[in-house]
């Protein structure tokens, strides 16, 4: 059997630790074979890092690593992009600051090229380090994983640091735009989608693959015919060992653990409850366990909220994540604590918890919280 990826996040150790790799290739294929700017927003332990890891390989040539998937015989191998790979989780922005740490993230790389640069300033930096790995090794591919974590992390009592780093950011950013004629592809994931002029004001070519998109619908998470296929060695054992039908089974995994959704006709499960699952082969709200943002809870203390299935709010509200004005509803979609059920002819979507999981966590958790309230 092959080994369950529980935390891998990197695609050569996943693929040559025989590790079941849940093939999306043909959907990043489609992505990547003319380069382009996107902009991807998904939930926590969705496999963000994953599929970056797996775009970094891809460009880098590893022909290997994809071996007997999908797009081994479409990729042409022989043409390589030099990749500048920014994985903000990796950075000690918390002790050193954030401008210092994207600094170094930059020196780093220039020295792995063997490129030196002269500018001081963050931003020049970034610009001159793009120009002059274009001009050596080609057109630069720009891998951005969790851009907003250096955001997210400091929400709710260190907002003034929250804001500090969205500068930050917003002036960093602003250089990808100028150095256009450097870059190949440009893809950005996150799970929060700040407002464009709070943070991309300057990249109005950057496509949001985020909510609607048919091509992205199911290329993080997994469907339900990727669950019955790739996990099928798993569904006997775990079924023996909870005494019941396989049949039985799959509906209850159904329940639990599938029902997200960015487009309201494909619908995913969460890869961290389903790995965990297998591995434990018992139901038990996996996902919820493994961070509750504590300033999502104190946003939700603010307002009387208590039960958020079927709430119905028009697309326009996810394009509007401010700092300023945080809404509840916009920020538990973000975070995967509602999803979407239904989208209508008006762009309005009908919002709901996406499992059992989910639901009986959150309204356990939100009860906890409110008996707390006075």
């Amino acid at each position: 059997m092959q080994k369950l990826p529980i935390g891998i996040q990197d695609f050569e150790k996943l693929r040559e630790g025989n590790f079941i790799y849940v093939d999306k290739t043909k959907i990043i294929y489609e992505l990547c074979a003319h380069g382009g700017y996107y902009f991807l927003s998904r939930p926590r332990r969705f496999g963000k890092s994953l599929l970056i890891s797996t775009m970094k390989e891809l460009f880098s040539g590893n022909k290997k690593l994809f071996k007997d998937l999908w797009i081994e015989g479409k990729w042409d191998w022989n043409k390589t992009y030099p990749v500048f790979h920014i994985p903000f989780a990796s950075l000690d922005y918390k002790v050193n600051g954030l401008d210092v740490e994207l600094q170094k993230r930059c020196q780093d790389i220039a020295h792995t090229h063997g490129i030196q640069l002269k500018s001081d300033s963050l931003k020049n930096q970034f610009q001159e380090l793009l120009k002059k790995l274009s001009q050596k090794k080609g057109p630069v591919v720009l891998l951005i994983d969790e851009y907003d974590k250096p955001i997210i992390d400091f929400l709710g009592d260190e907002i003034k640091q929250a804001k500090q780093n969205q500068q930050i950011l917003k002036n960093f950013y602003s250089a990808i735009k100028d150095s256009d004629s450097y870059l190949h592809m440009v893809f950005i994931t996150g799970v929060s989608k700040f407002s464009r002029v709070s943070i991309f004001s300057d990249l109005n070519n950057l496509e949001d693959l985020t909510i609607g998109d048919y091509l992205t619908a199911g290329m993080m998470g997994y469907t339900q015919k990727e669950l019955e296929h790739y996990f099928q060695e798993y569904i006997p054992p775990t079924a023996k060992t909870l005494q019941i039908s396989e049949e039985k089974l799959l509906d209850e995994i159904k329940a639990w653990y599938n029902g997200y959704s960015w487009d309201g006709k494909c619908f995913v499960y969460n890869p961290f409850s389903i790995l965990n699952f297998f591995k434990k082969r018992a139901f038990f709200d996996f996902w919820f366990q493994t961070a509750t943002p504590t300033f999502l809870i104190e946003l939700i203390k603010k307002k009387p909220y208590y039960d958020f299935d079927s709430v119905e709010v028009g697309l326009a509200a996810f394009e509007s994540f401010d700092l300023e004005h945080i809404s509840t509803i916009s920020l538990l979609f973000q975070t995967g604590y509602l999803t979407i059920k239904s989208i209508n002819e008006y762009q309005i979507a009908t919002l709901g918890y996406p499992n059992r999981e989910v639901k009986h966590s959150m309204l356990s958790h939100l009860m906890t919280v409110f008996a707390d309230v006075k």
